[in-house]
């Protein structure tokens, strides 16, 4: 008799990215209370983005605005501390 092999095609893939420790004791503190692995948690919201879950876009869709908004302000705060620098500087009532 003769054994066919069947080859996974299923790869996996390892990524890494930081999360803040206090994101991560948190999760895992919730993963290991419903007998969860973290792998397990990030695989399935992984296949609900990929499956583009109606939840999962709109959750994708706030982080987008609120990266646009963070942008928005951080480059406020820059473009504010740059008129305050040039009136210092071209202040006409300071004596050098």
């Amino acid at each position: 008799m003769n054994k066919k092999t069947y080859t996974d095609f299923e790869t996996k893939k390892t990524i890494h990215f930081n999360i803040t420790r206090e994101t991560h004791s948190s999760l895992r503190i919730l993963c290991f209370k419903n007998r969860l692995s973290m792998q397990e948690v990030y695989e399935e919201i992984s296949q609900r983005i990929a499956a583009e879950s109606p939840e999962m876009i709109q959750l994708l869709e706030n982080l987008a605005q609120d990266k646009r908004d963070r942008v928005i302000k951080k480059l406020s705060q820059t473009d504010a501390e740059s008129v305050y620098n040039i009136i210092e500087k071209e202040n006409p009532l300071v004596r050098e």
